[in-house]
């Protein structure tokens, strides 16, 4: 196979394969193929006068080797992942947590005869969409299966953006898993995949029904509360269930398991705090964001996005994350008398708004304590100043971003809406943020205007407080994805700190599941 790269397409045109055959045989000059693949498209839009798409295929042709010489041509380096030889355990594995990292690894210890046994405290998909339901309608909280925890992991509620900074060979495993899965097979080659919620729903479901098929067992509703340990060596692991022995258990937990990550401290299981940030919420019309973006060549594409960092004169950084185009905000509490927000985007991306995590650079220093689990207690404080600036009823409070520059309380909304649901009750978000935070916010905000101009229009909302972007503790592990002083113990995923995101996410999953699988 022959990959082709930098094949300009206009956006004004209609892409297909009759077209893109068209400009592999000028480029090649020849005249038959025998087929061909996407590999990979984009969109490039720095030139808004000219914006098109890239991209890349990977072509069957006779005598493949006389075309190399051509520009943007080369040899496709095809690297697939194998799945680890099939094993058997006297202690079945054990998997905490069914989020991306508990999924992937689950998957791949299923299928490499392992059948392991899978703890998720929330519920599945099914009951945990009702939960939900429950909380944006009614503002009824259930603490035990929320947007963070139950099925799938916080990403199931969220865009089910695959976009990861690692390169690494698993990477197109989890890609090709989740389409066989239900995904759609676009996710392969666009530079920024997602698939969002309305989607990913039935993707977790299948994902479980086929780990079940291979003999693995999958207990929902309980959560696992202790580990007993003997010579600092994983005994068996008990849950609301019972108690299960096993010599491996993976630790998938996500980033809001706050009890759990207590318990291993208590435990003595070595951890740090970790640097992470915290921020809000902020809304734009996606109309003109996708003006920004494209220019007159909007009403051609998609619905659009953007990532953007800023460093700032005061020595901090800010950047968006997790931008969720046409979606909503949505309360992602898991703690009672807490307001957490977090953004979710259906498929079609086709919502009025366009949201994005504003967030600030949080060190360790800004913690006020050397207690390992002080990052949390930060959070908390965030969470529950804007439970009570939001009206003490899980509404979440918000402010223009016009009335937060004038450093002054809002009153009504402008021609932006928030999407927000239960509630929304409008304040001065500055109450809620430590000042450097709110110094920060300013400062960003005034920069990212720079980048997209209206970033900091009067009308756009700031809606408080994001504060599960990423895991405030890091359980450390070795190069072999094994705790540093528990024998068996597997940190693992973004709650443990070696992820940030699906994609990563799955990937350290199977990372800890092929450690597992060569520790036997």
């Amino acid at each position: 196979m022959l990959k082709i790269s930098n094949i300009k397409i206009s956006v004004k045109e209609k892409i297909s394969n009759e077209l893109i055959e068209s400009k592999i045989k000028k480029i090649l000059k020849c005249s038959k193929i025998n087929g061909f693949v996407i590999s990979k498209k984009s969109t490039d839009a720095r030139d808004k006068r000219d914006v098109y798409y890239n991209i890349s295929v990977e072509v069957n042709v006779d005598n493949e080797n006389k075309y190399l010489k051509i520009k943007n041509v080369s040899k496709v380096k095809n690297i697939e992942y194998c799945i680890p030889e099939k094993s058997s355990f006297a202690k079945r594995p054990v998997i905490i947590g069914f989020g991306p990292a508990g999924m992937f690894s689950g998957l791949l210890l299923a299928r490499a005869g392992a059948k392991p046994i899978i703890f998720e405290r929330g519920y599945s998909v099914g009951d945990r969409q009702r939960a939900i339901d429950a909380f944006w309608s009614k503002g009824q909280l259930d603490i035990k299966s929320n947007v963070q925890f139950g099925e799938g992991g916080a990403g199931t509620f969220s865009d089910g953006k695959l976009t990861t900074g690692i390169k690494d060979v698993r990477c197109k495993y989890v890609l090709n898993e989740l389409v066989k899965f239900g995904a759609p097979n676009e996710i392969l080659y666009d530079a920024k995949p997602h698939i969002g919620t309305d989607k990913l729903v039935n993707i977790v479901k299948n994902v479980r029904e086929e780990i079940i098929a291979l003999g693995g067992e999958i207990y929902f509703n309980c959560q696992v509360t202790d580990i007993v340990t003997k010579n600092n060596e994983i005994r068996s692991v008990v849950t609301e269930k019972g108690e299960f022995e096993t010599d491996n258990v993976i630790m998938a937990i996500g980033h809001s398991a706050r009890d759990t990550f207590e318990m291993l401290f208590k435990k003595g299981v070595s951890m740090v705090q970790k640097p992470f940030a915290m921020g809000v919420r902020i809304e734009h019309k996606q109309e003109m964001i996708n003006y920004a973006q494209y220019g007159e060549f909007a009403k051609y594409l998609p619905p659009a996005d953007y990532k953007l960092v800023v460093h700032l004169p005061n020595g901090r950084s800010a950047y968006t994350f997790c931008m969720c185009p046409g979606g909503v905000v949505v309360a992602a509490a898991s703690e009672e008398n807490s307001v957490v927000t977090n953004g979710m985007s259906y498929y079609k991306r086709d919502g009025e708004n366009a949201n994005s995590a504003l967030l600030i650079g949080i060190n360790t220093e800004d913690f006020g304590s050397d207690y390992v689990l002080a990052g949390v207690d930060m959070q908390r404080r965030l969470e529950r100043n804007a439970f009570i600036a939001g009206g003490s009823n899980y509404n979440a409070p918000v402010q223009r971003v016009g009335d937060f520059l004038k450093m002054k309380g809002s009153v009504k909304e402008g021609s932006v809406k928030p999407s927000y649901k239960p509630g929304v009750k409008y304040t001065d978000i500055r109450s809620i943020f430590p000042d450097f935070m709110n110094e920060s916010f300013a400062l960003a905000l005034n920069e990212m205007d720079k980048k997209i101009k209206g970033f900091a229009c009067d009308d756009a909302i700031m809606t408080a407080v994001e504060s599960r972007s990423s895991s405030p503790v890091r359980i450390l592990r070795n190069d072999n994805c094994v705790s540093v002083n528990v024998k068996g113990l597997y940190p693992c995923g973004e709650g443990c700190g070696y992820a940030g995101g699906i994609m990563s996410a799955a990937v350290d999953g199977i990372k800890c599941a092929e450690a597992v699988l060569k520790m036997k």
